[in-house]
């Protein structure tokens, strides 16, 4: 179908343009037999832009098969409330993490800048960085609410990524946020989509409206009176294209008839469009040749790819006496106990939600353990529901093993061509969903009767391993208190179950790190790593229950595990920390420090750069990333890390919202979480 269409408009219209096909490709393309990767939020929990861009170009390859041009990916929103259901399809909450691991994905799917400057090169797909922008701070952590920013927030955090990619990775489309900012919503906004994307950045692609936004301006956020009136605001903010079945921009001839908008202004958008397609060949390119789509899709080398993301990606919170990894000659027999255990779960934009697709986590402990281990398995509980008819089988099964891995979660929203919430063969999907696009919550404590499972099989007294498998930070205090070890496993795509079996008996020695906060409870939110001096309050007397105090007055502001933040099977020691020059001016500077392996593993490492301006004019947090790498490194091996930054690299937006670099002294800080600082250098900056 797409090279029939293709072919009727290159061949047969009077102007012989062709359409760009397009294809959600966030963790895989959404169409039937695809590579389901690792969702958003576990590519970036791997903190391994190398990795991700890998993936992406594999991506771009498989959809290209079937002929699509643009890909509506990726998310630059930031992580910054749990409640909001989205957030599996974010990066992280750090607005430098998120630029590096968006832009790598752009470079693997779109091609090198270098590349992308002349045209798109062969099986890459253009990209779509969305969305445009403050999308995901909504009121209440409720999808499409308004988001209450100033500017200097706007430019210092959610801005930060886009910029990122527009003037380091050049990609080609970018598309406004559904939500409003400061009472503008991002569809009408000539501020961002006009005076920051196009004079201060200079971006030379085109604005791609999302689904149904224009439409909104009058029948969801009332600033347009009518379609005609909510067409002329949007282009003359600069919306270019009108995405799916336009609704509003069919009025922009009677607009134009009428003398109310120019036919430049209509030309402009024109030639941004036809730019776009000029460079990525679809004037001239091949038609999708879809006899020979298999030889291109869900490859071996593919699936091993899907893997290794999913071995990066899982992060290991806790480990109690070193529970982990597991030792096949210490264990005879292993319950695997949960909603999420014998199913797999790919978060928002998946295509199926069918166990034939992937490897469920008990599977994979099966197929890893084979006849060596006696495998006990006890669904326990649904996803959501309350019902508690499970426990005692579950329980029962814990008592008869040596030991319990307990898998919790949620579920997300699945799209496909049979519509919502179904995939080939599956029928209705039992459990609700709990997260993805519309699906926000008042409470990220684990859902349904999920705890009470994990309370009841505590009472067996047999030491329990909980991966978790959702798509958001949930508050899991109880948990951290009770139970021995705790990997976070995002939606690991079709291969996690295998890449969890090889966590747990150590086949792979965890690497991933904590992308966002874990906050206590709802009640701290909103809760992340790079908070202002007075975020926490002035009187520092946090109380408990049996001690009430102030700020707040039974709990503590601290977050459960903080950003950064993971364990390994292996220790690794920083030191010989080095500055190129502790009095510095306008000019680049060097930072390095020696990290050493000093466990008995092979394992990797992610080295965090986080600088602290001490006095600024404005307000700015106490610790920001500037760098990060992930290194690998043998037992008993050390390896230098250095990073250079611009001075520039230590501005602010000021009073008068002027990006400036204030003379004075900065902390430089490598660091192994937001938290946990290993070295710690101050360097000053001169007029």
């Amino acid at each position: 179908m797409s090279a029939e269409v293709k072919k009727h408009a290159r061949e047969n219209t009077r102007l012989g343009i062709p359409p760009i096909q397009i294809a959600k490709c966030l963790h895989g393309q959404l169409a039937y037999g695809a590579t389901i990767f690792p969702q958003a939020i576990a590519q970036g929990s791997t903190w391994n832009p190398e990795l991700i861009e890998e993936m992406a170009s594999v991506i771009a390859l498989e959809a290209s098969a079937s002929g699509v041009d643009q890909a509506l990916s990726p998310l630059f929103d930031l992580i910054r409330d749990p409640r909001y259901g989205r957030n599996e399809e974010c990066y992280g909450e750090d607005p430098y993490l998120v630029g590096v691991m968006g832009s790598a994905f752009v470079v693997g799917m779109q091609g090198t800048p270098e590349q992308t400057r002349i045209g798109i090169p062969a099986n890459k797909l253009m990209c779509t960085a969305k969305h445009f922008a403050g999308y995901s701070v909504p009121w209440a952590g409720i999808n499409l609410a308004p988001a209450s920013l100033g500017e200097r927030e706007l430019r210092t955090l959610h801005l930060t990524p886009f910029e990122k990619v527009v003037k380091e990775a050049n990609v080609y489309s970018v598309m406004p946020s559904y939500n409003e900012v400061d009472g503008v919503p991002a569809h009408a906004n000539a501020f961002l989509l006009t005076q920051v994307l196009r004079n201060e950045w200079d971006f030379e692609g085109y604005v791609f409206s999302d689904y149904g936004g224009l439409s909104q301006l009058h029948n969801f956020h009332y600033i347009a009176k009518d379609k005609i009136e909510a067409a002329k605001f949007a282009i003359e903010a600069g919306v270019d294209l009108e995405a799916a079945r336009p609704d509003i921009y069919p009025h922009l001839i009677e607009l134009v008839r009428s003398g109310e908008v120019s036919e430049e202004l209509i030309n402009q958008s024109v030639r941004r469009i036809l730019t776009a397609k000029f460079k990525a060949g679809l004037f001239e390119k091949p038609y999708a040749d879809v006899a020979n789509i298999k030889k291109q899709v869900h490859l071996p080398e593919h699936i091993d790819l899907a893997q290794k993301v999913a071995e990066e990606s899982v992060i290991l919170l806790k480990n109690e006496n070193q529970l982990l990894p597991l030792n096949l000659n210490d264990i005879q027999s292993l319950a695997v106990i949960g909603p999420n255990a014998d199913q797999v779960q790919y978060g928002d934009y998946s295509y199926t939600r069918d166990n034939s697709s992937g490897v469920t986590v008990l599977e994979g402990i099966k197929q890893y353990v084979g006849d060596k281990v006696k495998i006990n398995y006890a669904k326990g509980c649904g996803i959501s529901d309350l019902s508690k008819d499970g426990f005692a089988e579950a329980v029962q099964v814990a008592e008869e093993s040596d030991a319990v891995v307990l898998v919790m979660g949620g579920t997300s929203v699945i799209l496909s061509g049979l519509g919502w919430g179904k995939g080939p063969g599956e029928g209705e999907i039992e459990d609700p969903f709990t997260s993805g696009e519309g699906y926000d919550l008042t409470n990220i404590d684990p859902l349904g009767v999920q705890r009470e499972l994990a309370q009841a099989l505590k009472e067996t007294g047999k030491p329990i391993l909980l991966v978790l498998i959702h798509g958001r930070p949930w508050s899991i205090g109880w948990e951290k208190e009770n139970i021995e070890a705790i990997l976070e496993a995002w939606y690991p795509g079709e291969k996690g179950g295998t890449a969890i079996a090889n966590i747990l008996f150590g086949e792979v020695n965890p690497s991933g790190r904590l992308n966002a906060t874990v906050p206590q409870s709802v009640g701290h939110i909103p809760v992340f790593y790079d908070y202002k001096p007075s975020a926490k309050g002035i009187n520092r007397r946090p109380g408990t229950p049996e001690k009430p105090g102030m700020d707040y007055v039974f709990s503590s502001p601290d977050p459960l595990f903080p950003f950064g933040y993971g364990l390994s099977y292996t220790d690794f020691q920083y030191s010989d920390m080095k500055v190129s020059k502790h009095i510095i001016g306008e000019e680049d500077f060097e930072v390095s420090v020696t990290v050493k392996n000093t466990g008995k593993r092979t394992g990797k490492e992610v080295v965090q750069f986080y600088i602290n301006d001490k006095v600024s004019s404005v307000t700015t947090p106490v610790i920001a990333l500037k760098r990060f790498q992930k290194i690998e490194l043998k037992p008993g091996e050390s390896q230098v890390v250095s990073f250079t930054l611009s001075y520039k690299e230590l501005g602010l937006w000021n009073s008068n919202m002027e990006y400036v670099t204030e003379p004075g002294e900065f902390d430089l800080m490598f660091a192994k979480s937001a938290e946990y600082i290993q070295c710690l250098e101050t360097i000053c900056l001169q007029p």
